[in-house]
């Protein structure tokens, strides 16, 4: 029997982007189509979401809700089934979906996002009964709110899950927007939306839902510690069996060298000689020496403490020392960015810098780098090194969550073994990264044992498919368990 699924999100791919957790509601749909799994998304109705939707059908309208009236959209774009929250009052800004020109947070996020976690309760408890799921899937603090109106509500209810893509973003807010928010006084506890004298967004989820899951096993069980639990974790130990991990997978279509538009050159197993094509474009397209015998260590990521990118700076003249180069693709803190925009000059030719974010140049730099780094302090999963396996060039990771998870480290048993897929360090500091880069430029001075890792490497699973067979397993395990 199909089971029916309604995911709740604050950005979905192709619509709108600004991190992983598009990547993963754009890709989990189609996966989930062949665990007959049917997913509707519910998004919010921003002007890059509007833009795509051709005569969607209104299935409800909502008068006055949080402020002026709203309707609810049924629509199909970008091959992905979706119902559209229409609140231009709420919605209608440019840009990025959470900040303003400055970067300032929306003063109304509270608001904004208890909106959507209202309407996604008020359809499963049949606000349009052709369209009721049989469960919930709540992604991220902006939708934690979700499970608390259907258990506050007190109406016939169905199960919830709540995945957590990272627990850094909780979103804490003042206790005074309680009656705004349109919970009961009796939400306000510990054993609701309560946290730490805060109305807590994530807390109410993780409290809440039946099942909790997050994005590989090694963070489910980082996030149960007092270091990695950023405050959560005596709740999330108290939930015991209720949580769990599911790795991510990338949409392995539109991350596939041998079809790839976005890079100069195809290749697969098979014919590896595209990739020297793509090195080469790459060094001419971030100003680097073309030198095909040059290390190249890429990097895509946000520029921030969490992504370790301030380690990298302060040992990137060991990369250079060993004869490598630097290629960045990122955008973030001023400080970090501005150390690595002054480094493509004082080291011109050794490191290239795009500031920013270019979805063609992220492909390349998969292509064309024989290395990506990625050296996080904490990483929930990570889809940089799992495009880094499928392109082969060889993710050098922190062993932290979902990187310890997907990436076998070349030690000297592993590379006996052959079954090595790339470097992983520990603990998170200068000294171990610098370690490691000098660990994985010897490993390119042996180009037959770099070889043989890179088609580890790219023989390495990292699509949706055992993913998307344990979300299936864990959606009927709910729905037979409420049923009974």
């Amino acid at each position: 029997m199909t089971l029916k699924v309604l995911a709740v999100v604050s950005e979905i791919y192709p619509l709108v982007k600004t991190g992983g957790l598009a990547d993963v509601a754009g890709a989990l749909p189609g996966a989930l189509a062949t665990e007959d799994i049917a997913v509707t998304t519910l998004i919010p109705g921003y002007p890059a979401v509007m833009a795509e939707l051709k005569k969607p059908e209104v299935v409800h309208t909502f008068p006055g809700l949080f402020g002026h009236d709203a309707r609810l959209l049924k629509a199909h774009a970008k091959g992905l089934d979706l119902l559209v929250l229409d609140a231009p009052h709420l919605f209608n800004r440019p840009g990025n979906p959470y900040v303003d020109g400055d970067g300032r947070d929306w003063m109304d996020n509270p608001l904004r996002f208890a909106a959507l976690s209202r309407v996604a309760a008020e359809i499963g408890q049949g606000l349009v009964p052709r369209l009721t799921p049989d469960v919930i899937h709540a992604h991220d603090w902006q939708t934690g709110l979700t499970a608390a109106y259907m258990r506050y509500d007190e109406r016939v209810a169905i199960p919830t899950v709540m995945t957590v893509h990272n627990l850094a973003f909780q979103g804490q807010y003042g206790r005074d927007l309680l009656p705004a928010l349109g919970l009961p006084a009796r939400a306000y506890a510990v054993d609701g939306v309560e946290y730490y004298g805060t109305i807590g967004f994530l807390k109410a989820g993780l409290q809440l839902s039946d099942r909790i899951t997050t994005v590989s096993p090694t963070y489910a069980a980082e996030i149960r510690t007092g270091e990695g639990g950023m405050g959560l974790d005596g709740l999330l130990r108290s939930r015991g069996n209720a949580v769990s991990g599911i790795l991510n997978g990338i949409d392995t279509a539109v991350w596939n060298p041998a079809t790839d538009t976005s890079i100069a050159a195809p290749y697969d197993l098979a014919k590896m000689a595209g990739r020297a094509v793509n090195k080469k474009a790459l060094q001419q397209r971030l100003g680097l020496d073309v030198d095909p015998n040059a290390l190249i260590f890429g990097v895509v990521s946000r520029l921030s403490w969490q992504k370790g990118l301030d380690l990298l700076l302060d040992r990137l003249p060991v990369i250079l020392g060993s004869g490598g180069q630097l290629a960045l693709l990122g955008s973030g803190e001023p400080w970090l960015a501005n150390g690595f925009g002054g480094a493509t000059t004082l080291h011109r030719g050794r490191v290239g810098m795009i500031n920013g974010y270019d979805e063609g140049l992220a492909h390349l730099i998969q292509a064309g780098s024989d290395v990506i780094l990625v050296p996080s302090r904490f990483e929930p999963c990570g889809l940089t090194q799992l495009c880094a396996l499928r392109y082969g060039a060889l993710p050098l990771v922190s062993r932290v969550g979902g990187l310890a998870d997907t990436v076998i480290d070349a030690n000297e048993v592993a590379l006996a073994a052959g079954v090595g897929t790339g470097v992983q360090f520990n603990p998170v500091n200068g000294d171990a990264l610098e370690s490691a880069i000098l660990r994985t430029a010897n490993l390119w001075r042996d180009r037959p044992a770099w070889k043989r890792m890179q088609k580890n490497a790219m023989k390495t699973d990292v699509s949706w498919t055992r993913p998307a067979a344990a979300y299936a397993r864990l959606y009927r395990e709910l729905v037979a368990g409420h049923a009974g």
